[in-house]
């Protein structure tokens, strides 16, 4: 028990150090990114508790399509006067807990997947392998529009089915990541101490060695959770009016780019690409550093 305490305060202190090492582009990612997500998760925050700049339901139809830093809008106004911040913040609401959903299932079913895969019997690999293959063979797009055709447009079983179609990829990368991680020497002296399979396997791999890895694919399904909840919006698949979504924003605001009002769909389309960009570069610092051996 002693040599894996040992290797746990060892593994602290590295994270530590190797966090120290990174360089000035590296950190100023990490600060990039940290920042965005959090001012995404205050908005989302402030929504459910609603406090917001404006009032959601008043429409100034004298200050139509005005453009940021105009009075008492920082974002500008949509074509009905409505306040685009206070829409952004409450768009949130049409991916956040729905994205945790989809993030949560791939991960917990992914995670058991991948491990159990490892004392399987010959039997029981085949079935895990007949159903990744039938997983990964269906085209998630059309999955998703049938969906939508049989039970109408619901974004939590949209999320919940983008949330099954990444247990097959991460269940491999877990997969693969127990294989490397076999032949450790803390491993030895984890099964010396009298440490259960379980334990080893739950708390000493998957939480001490994969959690990095874990949490890089997490930033990544919560990414297209958020572009898929948007791309469907904007065709009309997922939140309808008058509930924001920054997918029917952006689509709202495009029938005015000819006439020079661009800002309306600019600003949530904006807002939607330093969210994924965050979101891409968190999961490559994670995969970067956090794991790296």
């Amino acid at each position: 028990m002693a040599n894996v305490k040992h290797y746990k305060n060892e593994r602290s202190v590295n994270s530590w150090q190797r966090l120290q090492r990174w360089s000035i582009v590296q950190k100023i990612t990490l600060l990039y990114s940290l920042t965005v997500l959090g001012l995404l998760t205050i908005g989302f925050i402030c929504s459910i508790v609603n406090i917001f700049p404006q009032d959601p339901e008043a429409l100034a139809l004298d200050a139509v399509l005005v453009p940021p830093l105009s009075g008492n809008y920082l974002l500008g106004t949509d074509y009905l006067g409505r306040d685009q911040l206070t829409r952004l913040m409450m768009g949130t609401e049409a991916y956040f807990l729905p994205g945790l959903l989809a993030v949560g299932v791939s991960i917990l079913f992914g995670s058991i997947l991948g491990s159990i895969t490892i004392y399987s019997t010959r039997n029981g690999k085949k079935i895990i392998n007949i159903f990744n293959n039938t997983i990964q063979s269906m085209p998630r797009l059309v999955v998703l529009f049938l969906i939508i055709a049989i039970f109408e447009p619901n974004i939590y079983l949209i999320m919940l089915i983008i949330g099954i179609s990444h247990i097959p990829s991460l269940a491999k990368v877990v997969n693969n990541r127990i294989l490397s991680l076999q032949e450790k020497s803390f491993i030895d002296s984890a099964i010396a101490s009298g440490l259960s399979t379980h334990t080893i396997l739950f708390k000493h791999i998957l939480w001490y060695n994969c959690r990095g890895l874990l949490l890089s694919q997490a930033a990544l399904i919560m990414s297209e959770a958020i572009l898929m909840e948007t791309s469907l919006s904007y065709l009309g698949f997922g939140v309808q009016e008058p509930d924001p979504s920054w997918g029917n924003m952006i689509q709202a605001g495009s029938s005015y780019l000819l006439q020079g009002d661009v800002w309306s769909s600019t600003i949530p389309a904006l807002a939607v690409m330093l969210v994924l960009s965050a979101f891409f570069l968190l999961s490559n610092l994670l995969i970067q550093k956090m794991d790296k051996k």
